[in-house]
């Protein structure tokens, strides 16, 4: 009998359990058994490892070949186990020493000519190997640098299965052909499948942090609109803007992530895992470390913005825009079940999702902004009458968001038409670069103030722990508990009336929010004026 082992990792969601993959040679009739709940894409390996290790060179043992894929209790997909199993094969069959291999995790699928292909979810495979002590890991070469992310971790990048085979066992490793300069590489095929649906509406900020393409300093007028956008980036805090069609909304939500502080190291590894499950990193970059920014189409699935699908469940919208922007145009056009699914990642962030295949949980820790145009005809409006909808209709329009869902947006704003002097005066508002200064300073005070805690923003700290630790100047809260009062607030949204006046103090430079901070943040929250001025600057 020989025997050999090694170990790949098994996902589910982000996160990765390390499986040791065995293989037992047996004197018989010669056969391939594949044992340890693989799913339909891991039971065709033994056919493409078959004619890899064949392609390659090396002998197929002509024995009863067992391999067992253990815990077997875990369930096991995808092709990312054909290198182990490859390498546990020519371990027993003393192709390979058998004791280099126990202690190296592989990740990768081959080709039927022995080339290593990459598979989705590199980054969190190293990180569970990691995390499990393994300090050598053998990836796809085009993977290598997104391996190479995780620190302490000896990365070994192989183009094809030849050279695994020459360094396990200190031969000379042989030069793979590459495709000629300028093609695109064969390789990287089927990591971005068309046509999905992941990427619909999904990029990211560029790497120059203040996109020249979606400057601020494009929109006209809207100063209500820029400032709860410039709320919106400082403290975390969810966005709903109202206004007729044109007039700006879909402008600013484009302009929100360039406005948003670059994601830190732990962040940006967050980011990276769950774009690398979902086959959605850029070409070149293996680090994303920019907000990302999602723009579902409104006829997105409950599936598509939460996630799920057949099988392994897959991250939906909420996900891939985790650490970065969901933004929803036209959202009373999206089915209202599916709005209201987004309820529980808001308060949670994170989403949890129960299939037959197993339970996965994706971070889902985003900051919203809804549009909506005011009614069908996108002409309704208290101060002129262009609105041809009958009343019922626009009630009905209105009534698709639930009042559960906009009770968790902190910042309600009416995006008000754009005037003939506006856009033709040839003002300019203030551009990206210098709002994201402000947003970038206000974070900074508030994760000070939150030294210690296990939040960074002002919309993620409890309201109890507001109540309690942080306190608003005397006397500021006192309009907004009237409000709570006569019933305009709810007890959530007065704790966000303090979350959103603490960022207004943030960016305006103020110890603790006076009652002109409280002002602005009902004002933002409720729509009703309060008498106080909509730029900060006035504020200072």
């Amino acid at each position: 009998m020989a025997f050999a082992r090694t170990c790949s990792v098994a996902l589910v969601g982000v996160e990765g359990v390390v499986v040791e993959v065995q293989a037992d040679l047996e004197p018989g009739v010669a056969a391939f058994t594949l044992v340890g709940l693989p799913d339909k894409s891991l039971t065709e390996s033994k056919d493409r490892v078959r004619a890899a290790v064949v392609n390659s060179g090396a002998a197929w043992p002509q024995k009863k070949l067992t391999v067992g894929l253990s815990p077997a209790s875990v369930p096991k997909s995808g092709s990312g186990f054909d290198l182990a199993v490859a390498a546990a094969v020519l371990g027993a069959a003393e192709r390979i020493d058998p004791r280099v291999l126990a202690d190296i995790v592989m990740i990768g699928e081959l080709g039927l000519d022995g080339r290593v292909r990459p598979v989705r979810g590199v980054l969190p495979a190293v990180l569970a190997a990691a995390d499990a002590g393994y300090e050598q890991v053998v990836v796809p070469e085009c993977a290598a640098a997104e391996a190479s992310l995780v620190p302490g971790v000896s990365v070994l990048g192989v183009r094809s299965l030849r050279q695994l085979i020459a360094v396990l066992a200190d031969e000379p490793v042989p030069d793979e052909e590459r495709d000629e300069q300028g093609r695109p590489d064969p390789l990287m095929a089927g990591l971005r499948v068309p046509g999905t649906g992941a990427a619909t509406g999904m990029h990211s900020v560029g790497a120059a942090q203040h996109d020249h393409g979606h400057d601020l300093a494009d929109v006209v007028g809207q100063t209500s609109a820029r400032t709860a956008v410039e709320v919106a980036a400082a403290g975390g805090h969810h966005l709903f803007l109202e206004g007729p069609p044109g007039a700006g909304k879909t402008m600013l939500a484009e302009r929100l992530p360039a406005i948003l502080p670059r994601l830190g190291r732990q962040e940006s590894l967050e980011v990276t895992a769950v774009h690398s499950v979902a086959g959605l990193l850029p070409p070149g970059k293996p680090l994303i470390d920019v907000a990302p920014y999602c723009a579902p189409h409104h006829s997105a699935t409950m599936q598509a913005l939460v996630g799920g699908g057949p099988g392994i469940a897959r991250p939906g919208a909420v996900s891939l825009s985790h650490r970065g922007v969901l933004f929803l145009d036209e959202t009373p056009e999206f089915n209202s079940q599916a709005l209201d699914a987004l309820r529980q990642p808001l308060e949670a962030g994170h989403v949890v999702i129960a299939r037959s295949a197993g339970v996965v949980r994706f971070p889902a820790k985003f900051l919203m902004v809804l549009a909506a145009n005011p009614c069908p005809c996108g002409r309704f409006s208290q101060r002129d009458d262009l609105c041809e909808c009958p009343p019922s209709a626009v009630r009905r329009y209105q009534a698709r968001l639930s009042g559960p869902l906009l009770d968790r947006v902190d910042l309600r704003v009416e995006v008000d038409r754009v005037t003939r002097a506006q856009l033709t005066a040839g003002a300019r508002g203030e551009a990206t670069a210098a709002v994201a200064d402000r947003v970038r300073a206000a974070r900074g005070r508030a994760a000070e103030r939150l030294a210690g805690t296990p939040w960074r923003t002002n919309s993620e700290v409890p309201g109890r722990e507001l109540r309690s630790r942080w306190h608003a100047m005397p006397g500021a809260m006192d309009e907004a508990e009237r409000n709570l009062e006569r019933g305009v607030l709810t007890a959530r949204g007065l704790d966000r009336v303090l979350r959103v006046a603490w960022t207004v103090a943030d960016l305006v430079g103020h110890d603790r929010p006076d009652a002109t901070d409280v002002a602005l943040a009902l004002q933002l929250r409720t729509g009703v004026p309060r008498g106080v001025p909509m730029a900060l600057g006035a504020l200072t």
